[in-house]
């Protein structure tokens, strides 16, 4: 059994899939890399990934699927780990060899101690080289460092620091208890692959350094806002999963059960503000249907979130309604890093 599956979801990745693969490999033979080739037609990125497979054929694996979508590639992935705990790099990102070093041994003493953790999280770094920028997410003030802890341990998460994709290792065994399996041809699921399980995380630990290496900055990148908003469709999917995942307000652990309000907050306010901006009735009718939705689904929720100060942000349709808004969206840039 290997200690940790890292899995690289691919798609035309031709021109940087090598950079996410080689900073893996400083992990060693503990370290699985399953390469998903999501059904590329304009590159070589499957040639790409069965090279490195052959050539590591101990430590690669890499799986050609039907173009499924990044949700589907995490699926692919997950059915195929073998590895105790389980993090997600997309192709065009990379690892700090010497933080995942550092991981591999913290992961080599849980094991030699048969300790085990539900979440690992390590800071991510916000990579912009078009603006010469790199911005890092830390939790120092929010977890304690170097030891296992419970969520009733930590405290207040700013705006700018929920839990993403590019923070959390999760325990492989976890993900299925919780039955994760995110929907296909789907843009922004790592929102899902990071929220639906938290209800299930007990125990977790923090390490503060900087992992993993989040590029900013391609004109045909998902997070791109005008790629954001011609996909709203996809984003209000992916919200209205999250609403409908569990019951947020029947946590009996208050700590997990606040932040997660908080990220559904979040979530939601970029759905809403990205349905303002384009400024079009359907988009504005879409605006409605979502809080409508949600409110629906869960009552109890829907309050929780109006009285959020997001939410209430996102309530007014005045000059002064529309000015919290904009500030609504410049938390939301901060976080999600649009372009």
């Amino acid at each position: 059994m290997k200690l940790l599956s890292v899995v690289i979801p691919c798609y035309n990745s031709s021109e940087y899939m090598s950079k996410a693969i080689e900073s893996c490999l400083v992990f060693g033979d503990k370290i699985e890399i399953i390469i998903v080739d999501d059904g590329s037609q304009k590159d070589n990125t499957l040639e790409i990934g069965k090279r490195y497979e052959n050539k590591y054929p101990d430590i690669i694996k890499c799986i050609h699927q039907e173009n499924g979508g990044h949700g589907q590639a995490v699926n692919t992935g997950l059915k195929n780990s073998t590895g105790k705990y389980f993090k997600v790099l997309d192709s065009d990102d990379w690892f700090d060899k010497d933080a995942l070093l550092k991981v591999k041994v913290t992961l080599e003493q849980f094991e030699a101690h048969q300790k085990q953790v539900d979440m690992f999280i390590c800071n991510y770094v916000y990579e912009k080289p078009s603006k010469n920028k790199a911005r890092v997410i830390r939790y120092t003030n929010v977890m304690p460092e170097n030891k296992v802890f419970s969520w009733k341990d930590t405290k207040k998460f700013l705006s700018h620091q929920n839990l993403l994709m590019h923070s959390v290792i999760y325990r492989t065994e976890l993900l299925r208890n919780c039955n994760l399996e995110l929907p296909k041809h789907t843009f922004y699921v790592d929102n899902i692959f990071v929220y639906q399980p938290l209800p299930y995380v007990k125990t977790m630990y923090y390490m503060n350094i900087d992992l993993y290496r989040y590029y900013i900055g391609r004109e045909d990148q998902s997070v791109n806002e005008k790629i954001m908003i011609s996909r709203i469709d996809q984003q209000l999917r992916v919200n209205k999963i999250m609403i409908d995942c569990c019951d947020v307000m029947a946590l009996k652990d208050e700590k997990c059960k606040q932040y997660m309000i908080k990220y559904l907050a979040m979530i939601t306010t970029v759905s809403t503000v990205l349905l303002i901006k384009t400024g079009t009735t359907e988009n504005l009718a879409k605006k409605y249907e979502l809080w409508n939705y949600l409110k629906v689904r869960n009552i109890k929720l829907y309050k929780a979130i109006k009285h959020t100060f997001l939410g209430r942000c996102m309530q007014f349709d005045s000059v002064a309604g529309k000015k919290l808004v904009a500030t609504g969206y410049s938390i939301s840039q901060k976080i999600f890093g649009f372009n």
